[in-house]
């Protein structure tokens, strides 16, 4: 069996959650402070982002950053450019973790509009999929969001984030389709109706054989994408955290047992670079723990 069957197979019924290791520049300096790491710690966008490359390796090389429970790990572009310990961080996680990389594509988000914020043009998409797929990575993601339950919005932005994907599957990746809804939406539960039977229309227009997956917040009402999951285009579909702590996630995602999680913050809340090894090493293993148990 090839690699991208085996990552294919792993993605589509491996049991735990996929990593998000994707916070670009706009939420790098965050989630460095949350990591005990300040401003006042580096000087510009080098140093910065090498403080959080250090972090992600840290993260990686853990013991319990294994695929006996993290089934993918989602790639900042600059990540997926590095090394950990001389090795590409691609290589690193498939063949000495198991882990299956993904690589965040999108360029930010447009201003909001219609109540929904809209992928910002990605010049160079096909060149940087060309690169992505040469390096090993199995997947790519996009993220959107939706504030409002504006049908008009909501339908462009489920349109949009499909043209995407089909460039991503010309490319030979599998793509993951991230309409965000934000958690504190007034009409949060509305939006994500409407989001459903939208993503539910352009699943229909898809050929046999084109795979996606889909990233959605973890819905109001439990069980709603259960339809989406079983849909013979979707291969999985995960849940992002969206600003929820990791038990508060944790609790929603084991109310909707066809979602598993694919968690940033909720992977990360706790760790600090003051951290001994085995301090580290525990924090991490009991989120990785706590999110696994919720994802299977």
């Amino acid at each position: 069996m090839s690699d991208q069957s085996k990552m294919r197979e792993q993605m589509k019924s491996g049991a735990g959650f996929i990593a998000a290791l994707d916070q670009s520049g706009g939420s790098t300096p965050k989630a460095l402070s949350l990591y005990g790491v300040e401003p006042s710690d580096y000087s510009g966008d080098e140093e910065m982002f090498r403080a959080m490359h250090d972090m992600r390796a840290r993260i990686i090389l853990a013991d319990d950053f294994t695929s006996d429970k993290v089934i993918g790990a989602i790639l900042f572009e600059r990540t997926m450019n590095d090394t950990i310990n001389g090795t590409p961080v691609a290589d690193l996680l498939w063949n000495q973790r198991g882990v299956v990389p993904f690589l965040k594509i999108d360029k930010g988000l447009e201003e909001q509009g219609d109540g929904v914020q809209m992928l910002k043009p990605m010049p160079g998409l096909e060149a940087l999929l060309a690169e992505a797929k040469s390096k090993g990575i199995f997947g790519t993601k996009e993220r959107s969001v939706i504030h409002e339950a504006n049908a008009q919005g909501i339908a462009a932005i489920v349109a949009q984030q499909f043209e995407v994907a089909r460039t991503v599957v010309a490319a030979g990746l599998v793509p993951i389709l991230e309409p965000e809804v934000n958690i504190h939406s007034d009409s949060k539960a509305e939006a994500e109706e409407i989001l459903e039977a939208e993503i539910a229309k352009h699943l229909n227009t898809l050929d046999d054989g084109v795979d996606v997956m889909l990233k959605l917040t973890l819905p109001s009402k439990p069980g709603l994408y259960d339809g989406l999951a079983a849909h013979p285009r979707v291969l999985r579909v995960v849940a992002l955290s969206g600003g929820y702590s990791t038990d508060v996630a944790s609790e929603k995602l084991a109310q909707n047992s066809s979602m598993i999680a694919s968690f940033s913050r909720a992977l990360t809340e706790g760790l600090n670079v003051g951290m001994t090894d085995a301090e580290f090493n525990a924090a991490l293993g009991g989120n990785i723990d706590k999110i696994y148990q919720a994802s299977v």
